[in-house]
């Protein structure tokens, strides 16, 4: 993950110049500071994207192989049970 850097000195020093107390303001720089962190801890990334992406098209390509197995067993036995149906009239007729 991409390192993130806020800078808590330049965001106080903006507060005090705008008339917040000094205590206050680093107060608030702390604090804006420490919600940055937890939760940029939990932001996902171009790589995370690219991994769950790549995991999904691994999953539909197996389905899709699975249902085209079973689609090729259904035909053949489609197949099999229509010949057997036409050999059969065919004895009758």
């Amino acid at each position: 993950m991409a390192a993130i850097t806020f800078d808590t000195l330049k965001y106080a020093n903006r507060l005090k110049s705008a008339g917040v107390p000094d205590k206050q303001a680093e107060a608030e720089a702390e604090a804006l500071s420490e919600a940055l962190e937890v939760n940029l801890k939990e932001l996902v990334t171009k790589e995370d994207l690219h991994h769950e992406i790549e995991s999904l098209r691994r999953e539909m390509l197996s389905g899709f192989i699975q249902v085209e197995q079973r689609l090729v067993i259904k035909l053949g036995g489609l197949m099999a049970l229509s010949i057997g149906i036409v050999a059969a009239l065919v004895k009758l007729l």
